[in-house]
């Protein structure tokens, strides 16, 4: 007779979270409740069993990408993509459900359905728009998005070195990107670059496979390792002018795609502390000491009452300036003061949770290490904190203080 090890029972899935201390949720639409539950049941059945081994081993579960998107959350901010109407403080409810469970994975589908769908929705012709973003809503075509470079970051603005040369109805690209999210395996790569002729930002959606383009993954990485970033290189990268992004002529016009998108950050980082407060809570309730949970402990419930308050502020930051997107009053100084503020309070609540599971801590059984390690990350990126205070404090100075 062979004996067999029963699977593992699937792990239960929450209605409520219980770090949604004041049931932000509400605000929600059954419509949209509904969505969400599916967005959570899957993260907690496909992803969480999966997310530990896949970030040990620095690889990223590609093959998820078109089940999440059958659920149809991918994309459904756009007119040609929507399966039903929803707002943004639902879609970014969804990053943070996704966050919650595993940042990298957050990442992952940001890249696509966040930065680079958002760079086609907002900056496409309509003729682009068709060809692209329904694909990439159904999950058939993965985006990225090529912005920063090994020399530009906080000063993209003004140093953008790659460059685009106009030839009749072909670009060509010279130049290099870095820390580009997805890139070693997308369909499509937004690249960034300054036309040498007008000196202005341009566009461009650039294929796997195009000849002169090479995306070589970077090693090494302690932080967010399921995302495959990588270093793109593009030496005489042809592009077709139906290739360039048609309503993308400045600066101006990309920073509107990143306003949108520093939003989603603060949906992930909001995510990322409540995923590791959840694994602390927990673990201080089974985790004695002294004959004691450690969590009957006062200056153990200090800590956690610190991180649920760090969350709940977030929470309603969160949900405020998704409301005046919906509302079209949101600027840049709204969402970087929420990117800036959520993300500091994301680093010291994943703090909290490590500290809480002592040296249990650092390992990835107790599920606070990940989520510690992946906040790094979320804190740098989409503008440092000092880079999205000093967009804030122009707005309330009327001086600009970035150089």
């Amino acid at each position: 007779m062979t004996l067999t090890t029963p699977p593992a029972p699937a792990p239960a899935v929450p209605d409520r979270l219980d770090a949604d201390f004041y049931g932000f949720q509400d605000l929600l639409t059954p419509v949209e409740q509904d969505a969400v539950a599916r967005v959570r049941d899957f993260m907690e059945r496909e992803v969480r069993p999966l997310a530990d081994d896949y970030w040990e081993r620095a690889e990223c579960p590609v093959h998820l990408f078109k089940p999440f998107a059958e659920l149809g959350s991918v994309g459904a901010a756009w007119d040609e993509t929507s399966r039903f109407e929803n707002s943004a403080v639902f879609r970014g409810w969804v990053g943070m459900e996704l966050a919650r469970v595993d940042s990298s994975f957050c990442t992952f589908i940001g890249v696509s359905s966040g930065l680079a769908m958002s760079s086609i929705g907002l900056g496409g012709s309509p003729e682009q728009r068709a060809q692209w973003l329904p694909p990439m809503a159904d999950g058939d075509v993965i985006g990225a998005f090529g912005l920063t470079e090994p020399l530009s970051g906080s000063d993209t603005a003004r140093g953008l070195r790659t460059t685009a040369t106009r030839h009749g109805d072909t670009w060509v690209l010279n130049g290099a990107k870095r820390w580009i999210g997805n890139a070693t395996f997308a369909d499509v790569v937004v690249i960034w670059a300054k036309d040498t002729a007008d000196d202005q930002v341009k566009g461009f959606l650039v294929r796997q496979g195009t000849p002169g383009f090479t995306a070589t993954k970077i090693e090494r990485k302690q932080s967010l390792r399921i995302v495959q970033n990588a270093d793109i290189s593009l030496e005489n990268v042809e592009v077709a002018e139906a290739d360039r992004l048609q309503r993308i002529d400045s600066f101006r016009d990309l920073a509107n795609v990143l306003r949108v998108t520093r939003d989603g950050v603060s949906w992930q980082a909001l995510g990322t502390m409540i995923g590791a407060y959840e694994a602390a809570v927990t673990y201080t309730k089974e985790r004695e000491q002294f004959g004691h949970p450690i969590a009957s402990y006062q200056l153990v419930q200090d800590k956690l009452a610190t991180a649920l308050g760090n969350i709940t502020a977030s929470i309603g930051l969160c949900v405020r300036v998704a409301q005046m997107q919906d509302e079209g009053t949101q600027r840049d100084q709204h969402a970087a003061l929420a990117k800036a503020f959520v993300t500091t309070r994301m680093r010291e609540t994943v703090a909290l949770a490590r500290e809480v599971c002592g040296g249990n801590g650092i390992t990835l059984d107790t599920g606070v290490a990940r989520y510690f390690a992946d906040a790094e990350a979320v804190y740098t990126f989409e503008g440092t904190r000092d880079m999205n205070h000093l967009i804030v404090g122009r707005s309330i100075t009327g001086h600009a203080a970035f150089v």
